[in-house]
């Protein structure tokens, strides 16, 4: 069966926004005298909520903090980092072969629509996108297939006919539960995470190509 769409992640996967993300905290965890440990913050990649981290730092330092103006703190900085950010290596050139191969373009992102839709323009990218799905957008995030099935939904085509590309493991399972074909393309902070669940995991975004995958996946001769 052909390949005839391709839903790809934001975070972490067209930007490097989760470094700046957990740079932000383990910034606010130092001046508190404590320590953010990577292997607790991936908890959070590709999703929300599965690691408080605001209890965590009450937890360690043993008495309460003031949670909203923590947050508040946290989404400038980030945002304030993130618009610094470039496209991380490849993703041209991926947009590109898919558009000229005819493939639809669709985005599944746990993030919310502004930040999304915010970053797609600021890097002239928005064009690509025949279907972009967020957070507003359903009621459970990844690792909930929704996003993914509502994309290819939107995108008009089945499950099977659509590749996802990943950068973590709740992306990835979230997308295999969705039934699409799924490239993990792990990064700094996602990089010791356990890709086994993956069709192809790939060296970054020109590690791999849709049309070597057209050609190498199973079901490309059904």
């Amino acid at each position: 069966m052909a390949i005839k769409a391709v839903v790809f992640d934001f975070d972490g996967t067209l930007m490097d926004t989760e470094t700046c993300a957990y740079d932000v905290f383990a910034e606010i965890y130092g001046e508190h005298g404590q320590r953010l440990p990577l292997t607790d913050w991936e908890r959070n990649i590709g999703t929300h909520d599965a690691f408080d981290v605001y209890g965590e730092l009450e937890r360690l330092t043993g008495r309460p903090i003031d949670r909203k103006a923590l947050k508040a703190r946290f989404e400038a900085q980030h945002v304030e980092t993130a618009l610094k950010l470039g496209l991380l290596p490849g993703v041209m050139e991926r947009l590109e072969e898919a558009r000229r191969s005819g493939l639809t373009i669709g985005l599944a992102s746990s993030s919310n629509r502004e930040w999304i839709e915010s970053h797609l323009r600021r890097q002239g990218i928005r064009d690509y996108f025949s279907a972009v799905c967020t957070s507003d957008d359903v009621e459970r995030v990844k690792p909930d297939p929704a996003l993914y099935r509502l994309a290819v939904r939107k995108l008009g085509v089945r499950a099977e006919e659509a590749v996802a590309v990943e950068d973590s493991v709740n992306g990835l399972r979230a997308a295999k539960a969705a039934g699409l074909f799924a490239v993990a393309v792990p990064n700094r902070m996602t990089a010791r995470m356990d890709f086994s669940e993956a069709d192809l995991v790939a060296d970054g975004m020109n590690g791999f190509t849709f049309a070597q995958i057209e050609k190498d996946r199973p079901s490309a001769a059904e």
